[in-house]
């Protein structure tokens, strides 16, 4: 580990907000990951300028410096393997601007989503990507993972909103790129570069995004499969059918069984549910595009279905889906639910065979799989739930992780379709896309040339993550 010079950092961003109490730097040593590393400082800039002053003296004694947000990362990407600086960007958390009239907004990295949303309720807009934990999740830590969230298949992803980028390097320079308009022709799009790159480019310090008006109807529907391919068959047609859902999920009869022992919900056990939406501005357009999927549904053995326009139930109706990863640890007595293989993406066309793919790979080697997620955009969320005490467990969650994303790949597959690489899922995507890692080093070395901006991830971490990291859990028989 390189020594840090704290009371330095303390003359950058004032005593109060920069420590090296071992009990801060635990907090800060992992994610929602399963990985764990002990930075040697947190520091939690206010301004621009103190950014640019962190990045030149980090960069003058080749620290490494890792960008957080809020910690909600599944895959480690805020994980500092060795040590360094941890910069919290919760205090830039201003909102700068909101032009309803050029459909944008600027704010800064530490806005949380559904802060964001709130503001631009009385303006009649929203930020359409938002994550399952908007209630947390940061901006910035969204550009980094490019996340999207339940109406990505009408909406789209992080990156499809980024207009402008103002991104501190790693030598300390600030620059600008992008543009306030929606579409430029003005040299490399720079900015598209940025979201997605998990902090290994750049530190992002203020964007410019798009917003999107609020449609004045919204219609939620709730259908019950007794078998999950049925449910995977519904929604491979509905995106087929000239559909234009603005939510399709898919919760398996794992995830069910979580969430009604969990939060009581009283959801029939079956072996899948899909909740579809439709929104618009013409109730008249609404009521056919959730009829169609509707119709859909049921050609494909769906049944027990409702329907709503109401805010407080569709509410009710989504709560399962929205609080489903918190409650599968809850699943059975003795196991703990990780984020080792979570958000791959397939093609629409196969999304009832990866289902079911999933489920027999985990039965086969000992363990179990919730399967769930915005798979009308062909995202297919997984957990790997196990006894985190038995090495045996851990030993078999490594052998679906490899059989599960070699099937992935060869359906023509991505690794990760929202949560990103890090460190979790490095070993099977550098598999998969060897071809591309010498260009990302390229780029990497041109705007980093030290390596000190959150080193030894995506295309630089670590073939074994486990020698490279600690884990949050003690494995003891």
């Amino acid at each position: 580990m390189k020594k840090v010079d704290v009371e330095n950092l303390k003359k950058i961003v004032g005593s109060e907000n920069a420590t090296d109490n071992p009990v801060d730097l635990y907090a800060y040593s992992g994610d929602a990951s399963v990985h764990q590393a002990m930075p040697n400082v947190v520091v939690r800039p206010k301004t621009i300028e103190q950014v640019q002053k962190i990045m030149r003296y980090a960069n003058k004694n080749r620290i490494p410096v890792i960008p957080r947000g809020a910690g909600t990362g599944t895959s480690g990407h805020a994980v500092p393997i060795d040590g360094g600086i941890v910069m919290d960007m919760k205090q830039m958390n201003h909102i700068l601007e909101i032009k309803p009239g050029d459909v944008l907004v600027r704010v800064e990295p530490g806005v949380v989503d559904d802060d964001l949303n709130r503001a631009l309720l009385p303006y009649g807009f929203f930020y359409p990507p938002a994550p399952a934990s908007s209630r947390i999740a940061t901006i910035g830590g969204e550009i980094a993972a490019n996340a999207s969230g339940v109406r990505s298949v009408k909406y789209g992803a992080t990156r499809d909103y980024i207009l402008g980028l103002k991104v501190v390097l790693a030598d300390g320079s600030l620059v600008n790129l992008g543009a306030n308009t929606r579409v430029h022709s003005s040299g490399y799009q720079l900015e598209r570069l940025i979201v997605g790159s998990e902090g290994t480019l750049g530190i992002v310090v203020e964007a410019t995004i798009r917003i999107y008006p609020l449609p004045k109807f919204r219609c939620l529907g709730v259908a019950n499969f007794n078998k999950l391919e049925d449910a995977g068959n519904a929604i491979s047609e509905i995106i087929t059918s000239g559909c234009q859902p603005s939510m399709l999920e898919l919760m398996d009869g794992i995830g069910i069984v979580a969430v009604n022992k969990a939060l009581d919900l009283g959801l029939k056990e079956v072996g899948a549910i899909i909740l579809f939406e439709a929104d618009g501005n013409v109730k008249e357009a609404v009521d056919f595009e959730i009829n169609k999927m509707k119709e859909i549904c049921k050609a494909h053995n769906g049944f027990g279905i409702e329907l709503s326009y109401d805010a407080e139930e569709r509410k009710r109706i989504f709560s399962g889906r929205k609080k489903l990863f918190a409650a599968l640890s809850r699943y059975k007595e003795g196991i703990i639910c990780t984020d080792l293989a979570d958000d791959m993406g397939v093609p629409n066309s196969k999304i009832a065979e990866a289902a079911a793919k999933i489920h027999e790979i985990a039965k086969r080697n000992n363990v179990i799989m919730a399967v769930y997620g915005h798979c009308g955009s062909g995202v297919i969320h997984t957990k790997i739930m196990l006894d985190p005490k038995k090495k045996d467990q851990w030993k078999d969650a490594d052998k679906v992780i490899e059989e599960l994303y070699d099937y992935i790949h060869s359906v023509g597959g991505v690794t990760s379709a929202e949560h990103g690489i890090g460190l979790s899922k490095a070993p099977p995507w550098k598999k998969a896309r060897a071809d591309i890692i010498p260009m990302m080093r390229a780029i990497k070395k041109a705007l980093d040339p030290n390596n000190i901006l959150n080193p030894h991830k995506l295309m630089d971490a670590p073939d074994d993550w486990v020698k490279a990291t600690d884990l949050r859990y003690r494995v003891v028989k």
